[in-house]
């Protein structure tokens, strides 16, 4: 294994020529001429070293790209195509090619945090995306960890705070107005909107609830599917199935449905719009007609949610009845309820000296002296 240096046409260049061989035993050779600096000769030769360890299956140091790869393959086999389109396309834009030619073991905290903090920002990422790309980050190199790649993870510890997004509710009375005006123009989603303020569900839920989960003498519906535009029909977000009680009035509106709906399999009906992800705008665009909060689809969850909050529903009970299995998620409403701080102030255990008549009287009689 050599590199040399020769005179052609007056010019000095090198040539590198490497001694190999496959994982077979076969003699593999490689060469290459016309090398303009030693440099770009070193370069060379280190590339070709790694092929020829490749060839015969010696260990060598994954690059960034080379583990994203090998990374994306494995998650093929747990992940939603959903998820996995997430990875590459988030990925592929704020990474992009920072990193290629990296070994991953060689990429460091301060690499991780000038793309964060650094890069990203400069081209207007949000904090809420630059918070999803960390947790991205962070378990590619957890992966790398898992398979012997690399010691640590450079990207443990490293945090993105986000201020708590605002909730949008729509009031009680918000409600009877948005309610009675899809009624009353027999708008297209009035039936999807009243399944998603009776019940909390989400969009994907509700696209997916067929007459068969509904049980009308138990009073309950089971949820335990979701469809969408990119995975078609799975099982709901925390791969759980959940009972979501129904009232009287969510009920007998049920009732009316199914006899409308005639023999059709599903509860709801098949819009394009909904179905392409568009509910969030047309919903929108229907409250904002009504000069009533401009509410997007997923806010429906959010009125309902706030809603039982508010008139004292345990904590406990609402996050089962709507799926969450992380009590921060579901905080979130409750201080959009105000039920954290209601009637806190009550329990002081010190009260406002209160004036007696005497002392009043007292206080007048001073100043007309």
């Amino acid at each position: 294994m050599a590199i040399r240096s020769y005179i052609e046409n007056g010019k000095k260049l090198y040539e590198i020529y490497l001694n190999g061989s496959n994982n077979r035993g076969v003699r593999v050779q490689r060469k290459r001429k016309g090398i303009e600096s030693k440099h770009k000769a070193e370069v060379m030769e280190f590339e070709l070293k790694r092929e020829l360890a490749i060839l015969k299956e010696q260990k060598v140091n994954p690059r960034w790209q080379e583990w994203l790869d090998e990374c994306l393959k494995q998650m093929k086999l747990v992940y939603r195509p959903s998820t996995l389109f997430t990875y590459k396309t988030a990925i592929a834009k704020w990474v992009g090619n920072h990193w290629d030619g990296k070994e991953i073991k060689t990429i460091t905290k301060m690499d991780i945090h000038t793309l964060i903090h650094d890069k990203m920002a400069a081209q207007g990422a949000t904090m809420q995306t630059r918070k999803s790309l960390l947790k991205m980050i962070k378990r590619v190199f957890q992966m790398a960890m898992d398979a012997g790649q690399i010691d640590r993870n450079p990207a443990q510890g490293m945090t993105v705070r986000v201020p708590e997004p605002e909730k949008k509710v729509l009031t009680n009375k918000e409600v009877e107005i948005f309610l009675s005006a899809a009624k009353d123009t027999k708008h297209r989603f009035y039936p999807v909107w009243i399944l998603a303020l009776f019940t909390g569900c989400r969009s994907g839920e509700l696209l997916a609830l067929k007459w068969v989960d509904i049980d009308f003498e138990s009073k309950i519906i089971s949820i335990n599917k979701a469809w969408n535009s990119k995975n078609g029909l799975t099982s709901t977000k925390n791969q759980k199935t959940r009972t979501v009680p129904i009232n009287e009035e969510l009920l007998q509106y049920l009732k009316e449905l199914r006899i409308e709906r005639g023999g059709e399999e599903y509860v709801l009906p098949r819009l394009k719009e909904w179905e392409r992800g568009s509910g969030a705008k047309v919903t929108r665009e229907f409250c904002k007609s009504l000069g009533i909060t401009d509410i997007r689809f997923h806010d429906l969850r959010a009125t309902f949610i706030t809603n039982l909050l508010s008139r004292g529903e345990s904590l406990a009970r609402v996050m089962a009845i709507v799926g969450h299995s992380d009590m921060e998620t579901t905080n979130v409403y409750l201080r959009k309820a105000g039920i954290e701080l209601k009637d806190a102030t009550e329990r002081l255990g010190y009260k406002v000296p209160r004036s007696s008549s005497a002392d009043v009287i007292s206080i007048n009689a001073n100043k007309t002296c």
